[in-house]
């Protein structure tokens, strides 16, 4: 196929140069993300942001995120506890409905300044009873998290911090079962932005590739997951984190200025 052809089925304003390079990104950032546990999402972010047009990069990013999420929870479901997903999912599902409900608007830079600070306390501190927490504590904290969901786009990272405190000692269904609940938490956005009337189809030809190369670099990333020692694992997913959350504050307190 000709780059001529090849442009009739991108998007109106994405170029073949933009699309290849994103194509190639989606895999480097899935790669992250499979033996890490975080960064990826956060990194594609930035990068579609260079290319994508502000209204469409929602909704696309997180079309994108859905494949992702899935090939890497489908990749490593051998790892996913569904103990712990089941009535995460659950949850979400409530929190999602109930944020769609709501129809006071919070202020952006406030969410992103006090969920930034959270996430960096749930990361470096215990949080007490969470070994202990049962089905509905856990139902309970996803759908708090959907309802997050619906006014700030970082509730992976603390998704990623929250479940760090219950797969302490385990990686590999850390990464997994993460996979797994935000592939539930970004179909349900899907859902809402497609409801809305977003016109995911002129998207679907890049996203489909951007989706199997980032399979590909979710199986690079799962090998370097599976050599990966433990302890190494927990301090730099512990580092990674901590950096998204301190951007999180940094924005937010920009925002207030």
């Amino acid at each position: 196929m000709d780059g001529l052809n090849l442009a009739a089925l991108l998007p109106e304003g994405v170029g073949v140069a933009a699309a290849g390079f994103l194509v190639v990104a989606s895999f480097f950032t899935s790669a992250l993300t499979a033996a890490f546990g975080v960064g990826g999402g956060v990194a594609m972010l930035a990068l579609m942001g260079l290319f994508v047009p502000v209204a469409a990069l929602i909704p696309v990013h997180g079309a994108v995120q859905l494949g992702s999420n899935t090939g890497r929870a489908w990749h490593q479901r051998a790892n996913v506890r569904l103990d712990i997903a089941l009535p995460f999912i659950a949850g979400s599902v409530v929190g999602a409905i109930a944020g769609a409900l709501v129809v006071v608007q919070l202020p952006d830079a406030i969410l992103k300044l006090v969920l930034g600070l959270f996430i960096v306390a749930v990361t470096w501190t215990k949080i007490p009873g969470v070994d202990r927490l049962g089905r509905a504590g856990l139902a309970a904290g996803s759908a708090v998290l959907a309802v997050l969901s619906m006014f700030v786009g970082a509730t992976g990272p603390l998704l990623a911090a929250f479940f760090a405190q219950i797969f302490a000692g385990d990686r590999k269904a850390l990464v997994a079962t993460h996979a797994a609940g935000m592939t539930v938490q970004h179909a349900l956005k899907i859902v809402v932005f497609g409801l809305a009337g977003f016109a995911f189809a002129a998207w679907l030809p890049l996203v489909v590739l951007m989706i199997a190369s980032g399979y590909l670099g979710t199986v690079y990333g799962t090998r370097l997951l599976d050599r990966l020692p433990e302890e190494s694992f927990k301090f730099w997913f512990k580092i990674g984190l901590t950096l998204l959350a301190l951007d999180l504050v940094r924005r937010g307190a920009m925002g207030l200025l």
